[in-house]
């Protein structure tokens, strides 16, 4: 009898000191243009946290089956439907029952906020948002995707980016923030201004986020996709004005601590990265120093 309880005890023990061992796995969601799998862009990615971090897992999220639908879910499509099915994909993948890093680039790094407020389960540990517009964008200067798709995107916004119509149909109209239309964007923006508390307050969305160990935010210096480039950063416009950009900590959002990103910021654990270039112009040794070895490992 003393020999098989000394035997269970020395499995527990074997068995927490695998669990301290134990790479967390990282979930990835592509930005606009892209796809989850790109050979040049997260499909380099994913080789170089499987070069820097020996046995990790890594799952990144594909939309609609293929590179083609995959493309066309990061400009068409209702984005509330699109972190449902993220979530799903995220819950069934056993490999991640026991947590997981998220890395998000551009839009995606938005979209896994969204999973984090809304998805709790399994549990998000960090969150890295490289060039993801955190307070949405006003202006579409610059479309990675097909030209078809870019035309009739820009065609939509021009149209009326809060028609339900447009709402409904283009990924972009839901973080489209428009200073000049407070009262719109608030009342019939149905993805950002809903995950930024800005409609009904759901404490939920903030007692999930808070679970995150470390929120970090990658801004790029020269970014000219995301108008302005300061919402990386939770930064933007005043109302009625784009000549200058309010920082986070002056924004009603910090202020109110809507979601919770003010007591991240007291308890250290939402963190500011720079880096100079354009869009999502970061360097593998960046990715490396910044990102993989602080937060990933």
């Amino acid at each position: 009898m003393k020999a098989f309880v000394f035997l269970a005890v020395l499995i527990c023990i074997g068995n927490v000191e695998a669990d301290k061992n134990e790479t967390v796995p990282i979930v990835m969601w592509h930005g606009m243009g892209d796809t989850c799998c790109n050979p040049l862009s997260l499909g380099r990615v994913a080789k170089l946290f499987k070069r820097e971090i020996p046995g990790v897992y890594v799952h990144s999220l594909e939309f609609g089956g293929g590179p083609i639908m995959d493309t066309e879910h990061g400009f068409l499509g209702n984005m509330n439907n699109l972190v449902l099915e993220a979530c799903a994909m995220i819950r069934l993948d056993k490999r991640l029952r026991n947590g997981y890093n998220a890395v998000g680039f551009s839009q995606g790094g938005l979209f896994l906020r969204a999973v984090a407020q809304r998805c709790p389960e399994p549990t998000m540990k960090n969150l890295i948002s490289i060039g993801g517009p955190q307070q949405g964008v006003y202006g579409f200067p610059y479309c990675p995707g097909p030209t078809h798709i870019c035309d009739w995107v820009r065609y939509a916004l021009n149209l009326g980016a809060y028609t339900s119509y447009v709402q409904n149909r283009i990924v972009q109209a839901q973080y489209w923030h428009d200073p000049f239309q407070k009262d719109d964007y608030k009342d019939k923006n149905i993805f950002l201004a809903d995950i930024n508390n800005e409609k009904v307050q759901n404490d939920d969305y903030k007692k999930n986020l808070l679970q995150l160990k470390n929120f970090v935010m990658v801004k790029f210096n020269q970014d000219e996709m995301i108008v302005p480039k300061e919402s990386a950063w939770f930064g933007y416009y005043p109302d009625e004005s784009i000549q200058v950009v309010v920082d986070m900590n002056q924004t009603s959002l910090y202020q109110k601590d809507r979601i919770g990103i003010k007591k991240l910021n007291e308890a250290n654990r939402l963190k500011f990265i720079a880096v100079d270039g354009n869009h999502l112009a970061i360097s593998e040794d960046e990715l490396v120093n910044l990102i993989v070895k602080p937060y990933l490992t």
